[in-house]
């Protein structure tokens, strides 16, 4: 019996000499490094109380120590629980509160803030080099032994990580993913993205998120190969280190920034194999515009925290802008009716989006009404996400059920509206909301981000007549500098509805 999990990331070290992270200011950690850092902490945690399946949580800025402390925690055998370093002490408190983690770590100027936050937890650390409570001092201790701890047992299904969602319609549930969710993705996205050992990733992307902590490390260090480790998204940092990798994951802003740069170029990016977005729906403007400017085609994936990867557009294949591909080997999608029904939907037919396969999470913290609820009686989930499988099999994503809006007795699907006034000239981005109407029941708004020729008001409406059904034509046009959006890049449709609730009050 092994660490599942760890095991995985063991198994794929092909020369422990060889580099695995590399900041940008020229620090390096080897895989021997890798291995005996992460032992050390697991050693830490143990003779700090930590017990198989207690919870670890963090929240620090990103740096090369947090991947070893998570890697410590597996193998420790407890599971990880990282923390957005933008939630306030309240919000902490919550997610403490709820998971109840033996430790907790922090980042040394933080504590004092968060101290009445975690008063409920037993340990805390902070996650520097120096003085009492450190997690890296009491790694310290260890020594090098650390690099010969005993692994604890833990098998496919035990736990390895809880994430919490974002809690944009209610509670923030935790997302309880097993050690083979994690490695089963990790495993098929090395085979369906071909990484080898060779490759090296740009990783620019936060680690409390599943696109930067998993579907980008797990997926590096399973394939024995290596990062060069940002702190956070520098565009011009990030070209100059292109010739030196191979890959780039990203959320769509990476995207739109990397094209602001005049020194991208094919030249700038010939050495690149792989360019990936997620998180967040890519334009296909933005598409046909790297494409243009680099002569490589993003590929676009979808995932969420509950499912790690579900879809990508193929390696050798056409990568279609506006689509997340097909579904990863092992995994079973389909479309069903939004109100519910086992039955799937045909080709180009809109509907509830459910999926099934070993990257699906186990259910939510504590929460077993809402994970029954959750799931159909042959074991799919339901996304929650709107789609579409058109007649290639490419999977279309046309927006969450929640962002349904229901004008007049009509289904209005937003990304149709959206996709429509993005075409217009002068048009950046848009989002299409439903705000509540007294005749309508709900109205289509569309909120415009607007630049040098963009059409008013009255002439996106204008636009958009014989384009599309006039039940589906915004009844207002607004316009705005930027649209809000979450760490991940996400529009946060949720705030605009807020912001405008009272538009077409009387």
């Amino acid at each position: 019996m092994t660490n599942h999990l760890f095991s995985l990331i063991r198994d794929g070290v092909p020369d422990p000499a060889k580099t695995a992270i590399e900041t940008p200011e020229g620090r390096r950690y080897t895989y021997a490094d890798l291995i005996a850092r992460s032992g050390a902490y697991a050693a830490a945690l143990r003779a700090a109380g930590v017990q198989p399946g207690d919870r670890v949580a963090v929240q620090v800025e990103k740096s090369p120590e947090v991947i070893l402390l998570y890697l410590g925690v597996v193998r420790a055998g407890a599971v990880f629980l990282p923390l957005n370093t933008a939630y306030t002490p309240a919000e902490i408190g919550y997610f403490l509160g709820d998971a109840e983690p033996a430790l907790f770590v922090c980042d040394p100027g933080r504590r004092d803030a968060l101290t009445e936050a975690a008063a409920g937890v037993r340990t805390i650390w902070t996650l520097d080099g120096a003085g009492g409570g450190s997690a890296a001092d009491a790694a310290d201790r260890q020594g090098s032994g650390g690099g010969a701890f005993a692994d604890v047992v833990r098998g496919p299904e035990d736990l390895a990580a809880i994430l919490y969602t974002s809690g944009t319609t209610g509670r923030s549930k935790g997302a309880m993913l097993t050690h083979d969710n994690l490695a089963s993705n990790a495993r098929t996205l090395v085979a369906y993205w071909r990484f080898t050992a060779d490759d090296v990733l740009i990783h620019a992307l936060p680690v409390f998120h599943t696109h930067g902590l998993f579907v980008a490390i797990n997926t590096v260090l399973a394939s024995g190969g290596s990062m060069l480790f940002l702190p956070r998204l520098d565009p011009k940092l990030i070209l100059s280190l292109m010739p030196r990798a191979s890959v780039l994951m990203g959320v769509p802003t990476f995207y739109t920034r990397l094209l602001k740069e005049p020194g991208l170029t094919p030249e700038a990016a010939k050495g690149m194999r792989l360019f990936v977005s997620g998180s967040a729906p890519l334009l296909a403007e933005t598409h046909r515009e790297w494409q243009a400017r680099t002569g490589h085609a993003i590929l676009e994936r979808y995932g969420m925290t509950e499912t790690n990867m579900s879809t990508s557009n193929p390696y050798a294949g056409d990568r279609v802008a506006g689509t997340v591909g097909f579904p990863l080997p092992g995994v079973s999608l389909r479309v069903v009716p939004p109100e519910g029904g086992p039955a799937a939907l045909g080709p180009d037919t809109v509907g509830m989006i459910e999926v099934k396969g070993p990257n699906v999470f186990q259910g939510y913290w504590r929460m077993p009404e809402k994970t029954a609820a959750e799931f159909r009686a042959d074991g799919f989930f339901i996304t929650g996400d709107l789609g579409k499988v058109d007649a290639r099999g490419y999977v279309h994503i046309v927006g969450r059920g929640k962002d349904l809006i229901i004008s007049g007795g009509f289904n209005v699907y937003p990304k149709e509206v959206e996709t429509e006034i993005d075409a217009l000239p002068g048009v950046i981005e848009s989002a299409v909301i439903g705000l509540g109407h007294p005749d309508f029941g709900e109205a289509v708004t569309a909120v415009v981000v607007g630049g040098a020729g963009c059409p008013d008001e009255a002439g996106v409406q204008a636009a958009l007549e014989g384009r599309l059904a006039r039940f589906k034509c915004p009844k207002r046009v607004l316009f705005v500098d930027e649209l809000p959006r979450n760490t991940m890049g996400k529009v946060q449709k949720n705030l605009l509805r807020e912001a405008h609730a009272a538009l077409y009050r009387d």
